[in-house]
């Protein structure tokens, strides 16, 4: 059952509406829901709406809402629905969508709506300061880019004046914080129209970043007792036959390949590379679990107007992982993956969390059975962890339930990123299977696990999550030395080698510029640590450090900046 504060964002939406019927004579409607933070309406107007317009309809909303209008639900037959609405095309193709006999409407004043509600008494519920159209965008009616393109009015909503202030100073930070914006002035990375949209190109600095993050995990999961693994970009059509990629999930696959007689497909999912491996050989319940890793490289068709910098692109590297366990193994490797996933982000930084457990859907493959024990054992080790969770009813995916994590960054928005998958489809298509201790053989339990998500979207929200000042063990450059002039430059070199020489990354800054600008520079692009080096620092052997967020700390001797910064 929706919120009150959803139900008043949905109600909103009708008012919004129900303003544009009054000043818009002839408008067609399409349709109008609560969203996050608030509500949109998609309408087909004769003629753009301008900033102006958006002005003069909040007006009229304010004004419907003052008048106290009720919100009056009544139930017709579709027969009755199209007499309605019959010279409104969009309603009308919903209503030859509906299977029932009796359909819901709406009225508010003189303006009526298909909806199914619910909605609030009267427009006098709604506090009228509290909510703000925010912008107009494009939208195909029914997100099919064949059908006609719809004028989509934006507004947010809240529940009292002050947290419509907050939300509005959120997203003023958010603006200082937008990845597309701190990777361009970081020089990390670039889109090119020419190369083609959602794919990034890292530059220099930005690859540095992506291989601080890879070596990581490398290290990490040898340690945790993974496998590491290379497959190709490219597969037979056939295998993603097998697995039901190709038919699952057509919409997101690139168009195959013709090579000689054969077609193939550009990789969307690792997943069924992995398991040919595990099948390349017969496997004994000694073995067992069997953990497998890739960085793998995925490229999956999303639709241009949903591509959004790094965190939704169209070709991008998973930490993929898929381990293969007895039915005995299960709780226990799922345990330790969801306490190693969690450690993982904590190290970058990231504190807080919302985990979600998606059960069985209507469509499901595997046993009922072994979906419950599967769930089960989730649910189990999330309680034994003290973790708080909700439940996602249904909201497992067809091949297996699985446990979510979103992570809070500090504007407090959710990100998902860590997923934990029992895949039961797999397992069937592939026939997967183990020697158990009797000599028979047995189905063992798949696993898929991705920690980070994508390097590219975990890329997007860590600049995002820290503006920016990235900590300094993930800083592409970590030390400027910057010589007062040309007779500093030979220790400035000096300098620089001994901390190379350290596994410091740092750069000699000897341009022939001002040391106020390359501070400022160095302030810009956020380096750590900017050592100025002059007659004083040589006399002394010492260098004098500023530090990001602090400034100039002081003269520090050379030995003593090396232990602060290792």
């Amino acid at each position: 059952m929706a919120n009150k504060i959803e139900t008043t964002r949905h109600s909103l939406a009708h008012i919004l509406a129900a303003a544009v019927k009054n000043l818009y004579p002839g408008v067609k409607f399409g349709i109008g829901p609560a969203i996050e933070n608030g509500f949109y309406y998609d309408f087909e107007f004769t003629k753009p709406i301008n900033e102006e317009g958006l002005l003069a309809i909040e007006k009229e909303m304010r004004k419907i809402i003052n008048q106290g209008l009720k919100f009056q639900k009544e139930n017709v037959s579709k027969k009755k629905a199209k007499e309605i609405f019959k010279d409104q095309p969009y309603k009308l193709a919903l209503i030859e969508e509906m299977k029932e006999s009796q359909l819901t409407i709406y009225t508010l004043g003189d303006f009526i709506d298909l909806c199914k509600g619910p909605h609030i008494k009267a427009t006098k519920e709604i506090n009228p300061k509290a909510f703000k159209l925010t912008k107009v965008a494009g939208a195909y009616w029914q997100g099919n880019e064949k059908n006609p393109m719809l004028t989509r009015i934006y507004g947010v909503a809240f529940a009292k004046e002050k947290e419509l202030e907050n939300y509005f100073q959120l997203q003023k930070e958010a603006e200082k914080r937008d990845h597309r914006i701190l990777g361009q002035k970081l020089d990390l990375f670039i889109f090119d129209e020419e190369v083609g949209s959602g794919l990034p190109l890292w530059k220099p600095k930005g690859a540095v970043l992506r291989k601080i993050i890879e070596n990581y995990l490398y290290q990490e999961l040898k340690k945790a007792g993974y496998l590491w693994v290379v497959t190709p970009h490219i597969g037979n059509l056939n295998l993603w036959k097998t697995s039901g990629h190709w038919n699952l999930y057509r919409e997101n696959i690139y168009s195959p390949i013709q090579i000689d007689d054969e077609k193939y497909l550009i990789k969307p999912m690792n997943c069924p590379f992995h398991v040919k491996i595990y099948k390349s050989k017969i496997r004994s319940y000694r073995d067992l679990p069997i953990k497998y890793a890739e960085l793998g490289t995925v490229y999956r068709y999303e639709k241009s107007g949903t591509l959004h910098g790094l965190t939704r692109v169209r070709g991008f590297t998973q930490d993929d992982a898929h381990i293969w366990c007895t039915p005995e193994q299960l709780k226990a490797e799922t345990e330790k993956l969801l306490k190693h996933g969690l450690a993982i982000l904590k190290t970058f930084g990231f504190k807080n969390f919302n985990i979600y457990l998606s059960t069985r859907p209507e469509k499901f493959a595997g046993t009922e059975k072994g979906w419950k024990k599967a769930t089960n054992v989730l649910k189990e080790i999330l309680k034994k962890l003290n973790l708080k969770f909700q439940i996602d009813p249904g909201g497992g995916v067809f091949y297996g339930p699985k446990i979510d994590i979103k992570i809070k960054d500090a504007l407090n928005r959710e990100w998902q990123c860590t997923t934990i998958q029992i895949d039961f489809n797999l397992a069937e298509r592939f026939d997967i299977t183990f020697i158990n201790k009797k000599g028979r053989k047995e189905r063992p339990y798949m696993l898929h696990r991705a920690l980070l998500g994508s390097l590219e979207r975990f890329i997007g929200v860590l600049l995002e999550h820290y503006a920016g000042a990235l900590p300094l063990w993930l800083s592409p450059v970590q030390v400027w030395i910057i010589p007062v002039g040309s007779n500093h430059k030979k220790y400035a070199k000096e300098i620089t080698g001994q901390l190379l020489e350290n596994d410091i990354r740092a750069e000699l800054k000897d341009e022939k510029e001002t040391v106020s600008k390359k501070i400022r520079e160095g302030e810009v692009q956020k380096i750590p640590y900017l050592l100025v080096v002059g007659d004083k620092e040589i006399k002394k052997k010492s260098v004098r450090v500023r530090q990001r967020g602090k400034g100039d700390i002081g003269l520090m001797a050379k030995k003593k900046f090396l232990e602060k910064i290792k």
